[in-house]
């Protein structure tokens, strides 16, 4: 394995310095090897990376079962630059020392998960969908994780124990949204995945079937047509994926972008705002505008969660708020997801919106459109 110079040219991104695996094609393109190979140590990472002490002090702590496990994909690390500690991609998936800073605001259930827990693995908050919770491994563990009080302390959840969670469904008619989530289910087997989408099918008032999941992400290749053929028997399928830079859309997430999309299941991104890493009008630009361009709908922008050793990731509200702004009006509609904070406690998401509604009185309303030009709207 080598550092060499490459250029994205057919993305328009600017030449850096890439990993290169010196691995057959074959393996690089399996995502088995992708996953049996992931950088795990700090002697994997000084392999290929100049670390800096802030990034060798919290490899230790993720060692030490302190923060967040460490696990890199071969493709993602080769996406992030071996010199340069402020590389976007590279924040995410290498750990610092911050982790290791709880702040005062922090939680280890922020989103009270486990108080909307009425079975084991089902998250139930939504009056007509649940979350199931089908494992706790990922391709990468992203460092501002919000699960990460669970996300790699084991793999694959038993089959046997879902089964509380399948009769909590069955015997909840209102339910009509299953989203299957963990952990990354694509990290399972298609047999195995399928034996989970198959149990929520046959459930007859369960209308959508979800999987989220980064790995079109962070382990394209596992976008196989084994998984995709597989999937297209159960619809409705949606797939929930989730990217944060625009960097991290390669020619390889775009054709597994695209296997999906072809098979007829929509792909809706959900990102999350990262202060250092996409909290500036030009990037999420950027990312909005070619997530479109290879078929996947900006859905949610979300506030960086209250979890515990991620409070150097967050921003302020009004960051937020700023880069909605600078995209409303601005570019396509499509383009605009919606702003949200997943509020802490359990309150579910609330969305958070510039102030385009003035006033709004005796059937008079003033309305401030994206260039600041005020109107007027009469209701009678």
């Amino acid at each position: 394995m080598r550092l060499e110079k490459s250029k994205l040219s057919n993305l328009g991104l600017l030449e850096k310095q890439r990993i290169r695996f010196s691995v057959p094609e074959s393996d690089w393109n399996d995502w088995h090897w992708q996953l049996r190979n992931r950088l795990r140590s700090l002697e994997d990472l000084e392999r290929y990376f100049h670390l800096t002490g802030d990034e060798v002090e919290g490899v230790k702590l993720a060692l030490q079962g302190r923060t967040l496990p460490l696990g890199v994909t071969p493709y993602f690390a080769s996406l992030m630059d071996p010199i340069d500690p402020g590389c976007p991609l590279r924040r995410q998936g290498i750990p610092t020392s911050k982790e290791g800073m709880v702040g005062s605001s922090d939680m280890l259930d922020p989103l009270a998960e486990e108080a909307d827990s009425p079975v084991p693995h089902l998250v139930h908050r939504y009056p007509d969908r649940v979350l199931l919770l089908v494992t706790n491994n990922c391709p990468m563990f992203c460092r501002y994780c919000t699960r990460r009080r669970i996300v790699g302390q084991t793999n694959e959840v038993p089959l046997p124990e879902l089964e509380p969670a399948y009769n909590y469904i069955r015997k909840h008619r209102r339910i009509r949204d299953v989203l299957i989530s963990g952990g990354d289910p694509l990290t399972m087997s298609t047999e195995r995945l399928e034996e989970i989408v198959r149990r929520i099918r046959e459930i007859s008032h369960v209308e959508i079937i979800r999987v989220g999941t980064r790995a079109p992400v962070t382990l394209p290749m596992r976008v196989d047509d084994e998984l995709v053929s597989m999937l297209k028997r159960y619809h409705p399928i949606w797939m929930s994926l989730h990217f944060t830079h625009p960097n991290e859309i390669t020619p390889e997430v775009e054709a597994a972008c695209s296997k999906l999309a072809d098979a007829g299941i929509p792909l809706g991104s959900q990102t999350v705002l990262l202060k250092g890493i996409n909290d500036s009008p030009l990037t999420m630009k950027k990312l909005m505008q070619r997530l479109l361009r290879i078929r996947v709908r900006p859905y949610y922008l979300y506030q960086c969660d209250l979890a515990q050793g991620i409070s150097h990731f967050r921003t302020p509200i009004r960051k937020g708020i700023e880069i909605i702004e600078s995209l409303r009006g601005f570019t396509s509609g499509y383009a605009v997801p919606t702003y949200v904070i997943d509020a802490p406690g359990g309150g579910g998401k609330i969305p958070v919106s510039p102030n385009y509604l003035l006033m709004h009185e005796h059937g008079r309303v003033l309305l401030r459109n994206y260039k600041g030009y005020i109107y007027e709207y009469r209701e009678r």
